[in-house]
C-alpha cells in the first residue's frame, strides 16, 4: 500500500532514519503500482459517425436543364439534382455504415426550376377547386433518401406560406426554423431543432441536437408573403438561445444548418438590424457549436474553421454548392468520457461532387412522370417572334430582349395606376438575370420565357423623385470596374466588381443616360435626361420594379420606403407569357429603345 508521506513528516526525529528508508521504499512502491496501474487500464471507448449536407437544392431532382430542354451541363463539368446526390448518398451509408450516418439540408428546396414553379402554380401541391393537390416531386425525392432534417431557406417563403406548409406535411422529416417566429407570439413557427440519437453497442447513444436558423432576410425579400404572419430575428441571437437548450437536453454534439453565407455580410445593407450571412458569426460568438451546415450563397466550401471567442474552440463549417453539385460530408470522432457522456474530439468536413455517379433509379421511378410532364409544359409555344433577342451582351449593353421585360412591366404597371399617377413619366427597372437566355425567331416557348426571366418575382409600381432616381442608378453603377479614358476595356473584366453581381444590376428604360465607367463610384451617371431634357429632381416618377428589389433587395436607396401606386401576386414571367401569348408575335420594333450606354469620359464603350 502507497505511503502517505505526510504521515512520517510529523514523526519525531528519534526515528529519522527510519523515515528516511520507509519513505524511499513507499515511494517506490507507489511509482511501481502507478506505472503497472496504467498498464492495465482499459481504453477509452470512441466511436465515429457521419453528417451528410446538401443545400440550395432549388427542386433540381435530376441533371437536366429546363430551360435549354438538355442535359445540364456548365464549364466546370458539374452536374446537378438529388438523383445524383442520392446515388452517393447509398454509397456513404454502405462505407460507413447506414446506422452512423445522417442527412441535414440547410434549405432553399422548393423553387428554382419550371417543376418547382408548375407544382406551386399549374397543378399546386395546395390543390385546387376542392381537389387534392399532387406530393412535391421533392417531398418525394427527400422522403425515399430519408433525410432527417433540412433548415428553412428564403426561397421556401416565395410561393406564400400556405405552399410551404403543405409541403411541410408532406415530408417525414422536420423542417426547422428556430428563427421563424409567429409574428403574434414571437414563438416559434417551426420546429426550432430536433435531436437524433447514433446507435452505440455497448454504450449511451449519441445524442445529436440539429439546430435550423433560416436568413432574416425573408422580411425584405418576401415582405408580401410573410408581413404581420412571421418575424425572422438574427441566427445569432437564437442560437444563443436554443444552443444551451440542445445542451441541457443531453446532446453530447450540436450541430446547425444554416440559410446563411459565412463571410458576415448583407446584400441588404442595414435595412434590417440583422446579418444576412452570419453563419461565421454565429460560430464565433455563440459557444458549445461542433459543426455548421451552410447555405444559400451557393458556393463551395469543403472546409472553413472558426475559433469560439469565448471557449477558443474551433467550430467546422462547410458549404455545399448548390443544385446538387456537392455532398458536405462531416465526419465526427468521440470519446466515451467516465460520467456516460460522449465527447467530442475531432470534427473534419470536405465535399463531395456526384456528377460521375448514375442517377438513382428509385428518384428516378418516383419521380420520372413529374419531370416528363413539366418538360410538356414548357416546351408549349406560346407565340413567336420575328427575330432572335440574346441576353448574351445585357450586362454592358441596351439590348431589345431587356426592352421586352421593361415594356412589359410598364404596360402592366400603367394599366393598373390611378388616373393622378398614370399622368406621372414612368420608369421600368430590370436586371440581366441570364447571360445565356435567348428569345429565337420563330416559335417562341414558355421555357424560352422561363430562361430570360428565372425568378418568380411579381411586380410593384413605387414612386421616386428624379434626384432618388439618379441616386439609384449610381447605386446600380456600382456593378461595374473603374476603368481610365484611355484604357481598353475588357468585357470579362468589366462587371461584378464590388461583389455586385449580375442580378443586383439595375437597367432602366423611361429615362435616357449614360454610366461613365472611367469615373469613381458615386459620380458616373451622366446626362440622365426625360423626352430630351434633364431630369428636376423633384419631378416625380412611377417605378415599375419587382417585389424582391422592392422590398429592399440588393439594398438600393429609397426603393423600398417609397410610396406604393401599383402591386400585383401575378408573377412576372407569367406576366411577360401572357404578354406573347396576347400579341401572337413578338417584334423588337416595337419595344426596343436605345436609351442607356457605357461611356469613359464621355466616349461611348460599344
Amino acid at each position: 500500500m502507497p505511503i502517505n508521506r505526510r504521515e512520517f513528516i510529523n514523526k519525531s526525529a528519534a526515528t529519522g532514519a527510519a523515515v528516511a528508508v520507509a519513505t524511499a521504499a513507499g515511494t517506490t512502491a507507489a511509482s511501481a503500482a502507478e506505472r503497472n496501474h496504467g498498464k492495465h487500464e482499459k481504453p477509452k471507448k470512441t466511436h465515429s459517425f457521419s453528417i451528410l449536407g446538401t443545400s440550395d437544392l432549388h427542386s433540381h431532382v435530376f441533371n437536366w436543364d429546363y430551360y435549354t430542354d438538355a442535359t445540364y451541363k456548365d464549364s466546370a463539368g458539374d452536374a446537378v439534382g438529388i438523383a445524383k446526390i442520392a446515388t452517393l448518398v447509398k454509397k456513404l451509408r454502405a462505407e460507413k455504415g447506414a446506422d452512423r450516418v445522417l442527412l441535414i439540408d440547410a434549405g432553399d428546396i422548393i423553387q428554382g426550376t419550371s417543376l418547382a414553379y408548375y407544382f406551386a402554380r399549374v397543378d399546386p401541391i395546395t390543390g385546387t377547386d376542392g381537389k387534392p393537390g399532387p406530393k412535391h416531386p421533392m417531398a418525394l425525392a427527400m422522403n425515399a433518401l430519408q433525410y432527417d432534417a433540412a433548415a428553412l431557406g428564403n426561397h421556401e417563403f416565395n410561393y406564400g406560406i400556405p405552399v410551404l406548409r403543405k409541403f411541410e406535411k408532406q415530408l417525414n422529416f422536420p423542417l426547422l426554423g428556430a428563427n421563424a417566429l409567429d409574428a403574434k407570439t414571437l414563438k416559434p413557427a417551426f420546429h426550432p431543432y430536433t435531436v437524433k440519437h447514433v446507435r452505440v453497442h455497448g454504450a449511451p447513444d449519441i445524442k445529436v441536437g440539429i439546430l435550423g436558423l433560416t436568413n432574416p432576410g425573408i422580411a425584405l425579400w418576401d415582405k408580401d408573403n410573410v408581413s404581420g404572419e412571421m418575424a425572422f430575428p438574427g441566427l445569432v441571437e437564437q442560437a444563443k438561445k436554443y444552443v444551451p437548450k440542445l445542451r441541457s437536453l443531453g446532446c453530447d454534439v450540436i450541430f446547425l444548418s444554416d440559410h446563411s453565407g459565412l463571410d458576415g455580410s448583407s446584400s441588404y445593407g442595414d435595412s434590417l438590424p440583422y446579418i444576412e450571412n452570419a453563419s461565421n458569426l454565429v460560430a464565433e460568438q455563440v459557444p458549445g457549436i461542433d459543426a455548421i451546415l451552410v447555405g444559400h450563397t451557393h458556393t463551395n466550401v469543403p472546409t472553413y474553421t472558426v475559433t469560439n471567442t469565448e471557449t477558443g474552440k474551433d467550430v467546422v463549417l462547410s458549404e455545399p454548392f448548390c443544385y446538387g453539385k456537392r455532398l458536405s460530408v462531416f465526419d465526427f470522432e468521440l470519446e466515451l468520457e467516465p460520467h456516460g457522456r460522449w465527447k467530442v474530439t475531432a470534427v473534419t468536413s470536405d465535399t463531395l461532387s456526384p456528377a460521375a455517379e448514375e442517377e438513382d433509379p428509385v428518384i428516378t421511378r418516383l419521380i420520372k412522370a413529374d419531370h416528363d410532364l413539366v418538360v410538356k409544359y414548357v416546351n408549349t409555344p406560346v407565340g413567336t417572334c420575328t427575330e432572335e433577342m440574346s441576353a448574351a451582351e445585357a450586362c454592358w449593353k441596351d439590348v431589345p430582349v431587356m426592352d421586352f421585360i421593361q415594356k412589359v412591366q410598364m404596360d402592366t404597371v400603367a394599366a393598373g395606376l390611378s388616373a393622378a399617377d398614370a399622368a406621372l413619366p414612368m420608369v421600368s427597372i430590370a436586371a440581366p438575370f441570364s447571360r445565356t437566355a435567348d428569345i429565337p425567331a420563330g416559335d417562341v416557348t414558355i421555357r424560352d420565357i422561363a430562361g430570360l426571366y428565372t425568378y418568380d418575382n411579381t411586380l410593384y409600381g413605387k414612386k421616386l423623385t428624379g434626384a432618388q432616381l439618379k441616386d439609384y442608378l449610381e447605386y446600380a453603377a456600382k456593378y461595374y470596374a473603374q476603368v481610365p479614358a484611355g484604357t481598353k476595356v475588357d468585357t470579362a473584366t468589366l462587371t461584378n466588381a464590388n461583389s455586385f453581381w449580375d442580378y443586383m444590376y439595375d437597367t432602366m428604360a423611361g429615362v435616357d443616360y449614360e454610366i461613365d465607367i472611367a469615373q469613381p463610384i458615386g459620380s458616373r451617371v451622366k446626362n440622365l435626361t426625360l423626352n430630351g431634357a434633364p431630369v428636376d429632381d423633384a419631378q416625380v416618377f412611377v417605378i415599375a420594379v419587382n417585389n424582391y428589389r422592392a422590398n429592399g433587395g440588393s439594398g438600393y436607396p429609397h426603393i423600398a420606403t417609397a410610396e406604393i401606386a401599383f402591386s400585383s401576386t401575378i408573377e412576372i414571367r407569367q406576366t411577360m407569357i401572357d404578354y406573347v401569348v396576347a400579341k401572337g408575335a413578338l417584334d423588337p420594333k416595337d419595344f426596343a429603345v436605345s436609351n442607356w450606354k457605357l461611356t469613359q469620359a464621355g466616349t461611348p464603350v460599344f
